[in-house]
């Protein structure tokens, strides 16, 4: 993005920095607690789930349409996990008081963008021959 950056996705605030540094730190360390329980025996995965909420929260209240006034990197680097999170519970996630943070994901999950990178490919099962590439 140094380079070629058609989009303006590193024209963000230094917050930006922050909000992914937050993301892959310690809100990453709740998603996997709250979706690999069975990984982190000594974790209460309601109690990571709710250090989560409290992360999300904080998202909310500062999303407007983005996190900043434009989608920038902090968006893009951001909204994978969250996704991850919201499908633990889809249902739970969605009776939360995040109507900014629900808007904004639900805006990423039907963006071209998103579709265009979650090409659906068959599942893989023991035994399938390697796909092979020319050299």
């Amino acid at each position: 993005l140094r380079r070629h950056d058609p989009e303006g996705l590193l024209k963000m605030p230094d917050a930006g920095w922050d909000w992914i540094n937050r993301c892959e730190g310690p809100f990453k360390q709740a998603l996997d607690r709250t979706k690999y329980a069975t990984r982190y025996p000594d974790a209460d995965p309601e109690a990571e789930r709710a250090k989560a909420a409290a992360h999300l929260a904080a998202l909310d209240a500062q999303i407007g349409t983005y996190i900043f006034d434009t989608p920038s990197l902090a968006d893009m680097a951001i909204a994978p996990f969250v996704r991850q999170f919201a499908f633990i519970d889809k249902p739970w996630f969605d009776a939360q008081p995040w109507p900014q943070l629900q808007a904004w994901l639900d805006r990423f999950l039907t963006s071209q963008a998103f579709a265009a990178v979650m090409d659906k490919y068959p599942q893989w099962a023991e035994g399938d021959a390697p796909t092979v590439f020319p050299a």
